[in-house]
């Protein structure tokens, strides 16, 4: 019955999400209802203590680099930044390379350490002009993205910096370069087959004379200047924006060191402030590359951006608060799903699977499912699990760098189902629903999911890690 009630509560937020209701309004609902079925007298403690304390959390944290965001892309936007680099673009690539330049900007954005989220709020003005020149339907934009932002540079290819290559270096004493045959194959697996459905859901759409679309919404402002500027300096705040955020995450903690403290009162005495710097360090590291990018454009292009700054940021500022908000819910929703004693039914369930690289893959990508997370899944997983992983790992014989790139790749996995906040977010940024786009965005998930599996293979069958 726990499990059931667990079960009941993902389907239910699955189901709304796809409706196209408000995340924010029930993903409270669903984790609420889902406490009132398990132990009535939680809902209160349940809510407030962990779901509220959560989300709050999360917005603490994150809110101010989707704001940054937000208005990073937005200024992109109207300084025509974004139509002078597609235009380039168009006429080195042609039109129907659209999808592979797009795919190519989030995944250098992605490996060069920029959050997941920022890459939406500053890619999609790239990705809307370009699909809109070369007559490709919008609705293909989230896939593009997801496939770009969401999968190979995420957690697959050796070295990056992203949170979902990072946590396993923890478990199994590893680094984020760990396995890196098995991480390369898997990440030109993700990519070849999924430019390849791209390409063949282009080709359809063509085909059935389907162009961008009409009385679409959230579009981005065109440019309304006369001269764009040069496509070298129009992506130059992109290129420092991922350059700044490489070298301010090494410098900040070698200013600040381990932690900094400061007195918050000026009358009175109150307890000083401490901070630890090693928690929001790559955090501050964004936000600063985040106001250069933007301080460039300025530099570059002040006119034309404050010619319609007053309006674009108050649309800007409205779609970090929602995508904020939605992703801080669900973060709560995962959170008070853990903590569930349906949760460790299934936790206990997916143990008894016999093969160990299975196992594991099987397991985090399942609980990264169940909570929406790919860091949250997989972190519930390893601190529940990893002393069981290892200790199968090593009866047979299985280094722990396969063990990291196993449990790095399958968290991106199933986590992008229709109540992910990385989701919701790049829908709510495109202006698309999930009826329109999460067709697309589900493809990849289940070719990322695949690739996991073909790793596992490729080691079993040639011993290459």
């Amino acid at each position: 019955m726990a499990f059931l009630i667990v079960l009941a509560a993902l389907c239910f937020l699955m189901f709304v999400a796809y409706r196209g209701y408000s995340v924010i309004l029930f993903a409270p609902v669903a984790a609420l209802g889902a406490v009132l079925l398990t132990d009535p007298s939680l809902v209160a403690p349940m809510f407030t203590g962990l779901f509220m304390d959560k989300m709050v959390g999360f917005l603490k944290l994150y809110f101010p680099v989707f704001l940054l965001g937000a208005v990073f892309g937005k200024v992109i936007e109207l300084s025509g930044f974004s139509k002078s680099i597609v235009t380039a673009t168009i006429r080195l690539f042609g039109a129907s390379r659209a999808m592979l330049s797009i795919v190519a900007v989030c995944a250098l954005l992605t490996y060069g350490g920029v959050s997941l989220f920022v890459v939406v709020f500053a890619v999609y003005p790239f990705a809307a002009e370009l699909f809109r020149q070369s007559h490709i339907p919008k609705r293909l934009i989230p896939g593009t993205i997801a496939l770009g932002a969401f999968t190979f540079t995420m957690d697959a290819l050796p070295g990056t910096p992203q949170i979902q290559n990072i946590i396993p270096t923890t478990f199994f004493g590893t680094d984020t370069w760990a396995a890196p045959v098995l991480g390369t194959l898997g990440g030109v697996f993700i990519l070849a087959i999924g430019l390849l459905y791209l390409d063949w859901r282009r080709r359809a759409a063509l085909k059935a004379g389907e162009g961008y679309g009409d009385t679409l919404v959230n579009e981005p402002t065109p440019f309304a200047g006369g001269h764009l500027a040069h496509p070298a300096i129009a992506i130059l705040p992109l290129v420092l924006v991922g350059v700044a955020n490489k070298l301010l995450t090494g410098w900040i903690p070698r200013f600040y060191g381990d932690s900094h403290s400061f007195d918050p009162a000026v009358i009175g005495s109150a307890a000083p402030v401490v901070q630890e710097v090693s928690k929001v360090a790559a955090i501050w590291a964004v936000q600063g590359a985040l106001l250069l990018g933007i301080a460039t454009v300025l530099a570059f292009a002040w006119k034309p951006v404050m010619t319609g700054f007053a309006e674009g940021s108050k649309s800007a500022i409205g779609g970090a608060l929602l995508a904020a908000m939605n992703t801080a819910s669900e973060y709560g929703f995962g959170a008070v799903i853990a903590a569930l004693p349906g949760f460790l039914v299934v936790a206990n369930a997916l143990s008894a699977i016999p093969n160990p690289l299975v196992n594991e893959a099987v397991t985090v990508t399942a609980l990264a499912g169940i909570t929406g997370s790919a860091s949250g899944g997989m972190s519930i997983a390893l601190a529940a699990m990893a002393e069981t992983f290892i200790a199968n790992a090593n009866a047979a014989g299985i280094p722990m760098e396969v063990l990291h790139r196993i449990a790095a790749m399958a968290s991106g996995g199933m986590d992008t189902l229709p109540h992910n906040g990385a989701v919701i977010t790049l829908l709510a940024v495109t202006g698309l629903t999930h009826r329109q786009a999460y067709k697309d965005i589900f493809a990849i998930t289940l070719i990322k999911t695949a690739a996991v599996f073909v790793v596992i293979a490729t080691f079993y069958a040639t011993g290459l890690v």
